[in-house]
């Protein structure tokens, strides 16, 4: 079977299969594009959530540090006047 390429039916067939081929090309470009650029902003989403997990619990150990600190020096001056004797006069 040979292709008459003079044939007017013939060019348009194979210059809507072109035009077609190069459309589907376009869209899949697109789409892994879109996919591509959806993933860097969800990573980017959860590397900010992270990071605001990781500060709020720094922030909570070093607030539980300080009052731990805080409760032992209380309790050492507490015994510090204990200890002392009343002088009498």
């Amino acid at each position: 079977m040979l292709l008459n390429l003079l044939n007017p039916l013939v060019f348009f067939k194979i210059s809507s299969l072109k035009a077609t081929i190069v459309l589907l090309s376009i869209l899949l470009i697109k789409s892994n594009l879109l996919r591509l650029k959806g993933g860097i902003i969800g990573g980017l989403f959860a590397l900010l959530l992270l990071s605001g997990i990781i500060a709020s619990t720094t922030v909570a150990l070093g607030s539980l540090a300080y009052a731990y600190r805080l409760r032992t020096k209380s309790n050492l001056d507490d015994n510090q006047i204990k200890d002392l004797e009343t002088i009498s006069v």
